[in-house]
């Protein structure tokens, strides 16, 4: 399990070879898909409920308008609330210097210039790539017991969430032997991605493929229609770059070096008595 390095530490073993590989194989692939999306959505910067695309009747929009000085504003406009974003939604300056109306900027789109044909075939490409890797992941996760050792909390771990919750609040992080397992906010967190969040991302993304709606026609209809479907594909893929930036902080929190360590050996090392 473990070997001691001197009297205060110990290194444990705390990630798994094909755990480790899947989460490094998903890394590049998640930014450019994420990237590819923005490409994608600039076509079309409107986000509707139902079958239909009608711009009177959008919930989200990212759009621009000329203002009475003749100058292009970017606005973000939700649930009848609009924002001035200008500068990067909406309205954005290129490398030349010239402002010019797009969505989201070129340097957070692949390819940063606007090319749909091009976003879509990255897209695609990484998507079916994201995919495989994950049926691997989960795979491996049943037949090895990951899921039910490391992952799956206990009864006895629920009664602990709002103790952990307080604690995350106010950065009492673990400490010690404690350290050893994913704590009940790291696994409902993680639960939550595999199994929701990650799901719903490739259900919509297909539920939107003419393609596949040919084959299964109940997927569409399943989330309301196609264009619920690309909303419902649209804001899961933001809660998974909030679920992102939440998992990078608490690593920078918790001990880079360390959780870095660990998630490249395998091993993690924990101060002892």
């Amino acid at each position: 399990m473990g070997f001691t390095m001197n009297k205060q530490y110990l290194d444990i073993k705390r990630h798994g070879l094909w755990v480790r590989l899947s989460h490094w194989l998903n890394v590049v692939p998640l930014f450019i898909l994420v990237m590819s999306g923005f490409q994608i959505f600039n076509a079309h910067p409107h986000l509707y409920w139902g079958d239909r695309s009608d711009r009177d009747q959008a919930f989200f929009s990212i759009q621009s308008e000329t203002t009475e000085e003749n100058k292009i504003k970017g606005e973000l406009a939700i649930l009848g609330h609009s924002f001035d974003t200008t500068g990067f939604l909406g309205a954005s300056t290129r490398s030349d210097g010239e402002v010019t109306r797009i969505a989201f900027p070129g340097w957070i789109t692949i390819p940063g210039v606007q090319w749909l044909a091009m976003a879509r075939r990255w897209h695609l490409f990484f998507a079916w790539f994201f995919v495989l890797n994950g049926i691997l992941f989960f795979l491996y996760s049943f037949c090895f017991g990951h899921f039910l050792k490391d992952l799956f909390p206990t009864w006895k771990e629920f009664g602990r969430i709002r103790k952990s919750l307080i604690d995350h609040v106010l950065f009492r992080h673990p400490k010690g032997e404690e350290t050893a397992r994913y704590n009940i906010l790291q696994k409902i967190a993680y639960l939550g991605v595999l199994f929701i969040l990650a799901p719903l991302i490739i259900l919509t993304g297909m539920a939107m493929s003419p393609r596949i709606d040919a084959i299964a026609p109940w997927l569409t209809v399943l989330f309301g229609g196609r264009q619920s479907a690309r909303s419902f594909h649209f804001i899961s893929c933001f809660l998974f770059i909030g679920f992102f930036f939440i998992h990078i902080f608490m690593v920078f929190t918790t001990g880079v070096f360390n959780n870095l360590r660990s998630m490249i050996t395998g091993r993690y090392r924990i101060q002892v008595k």
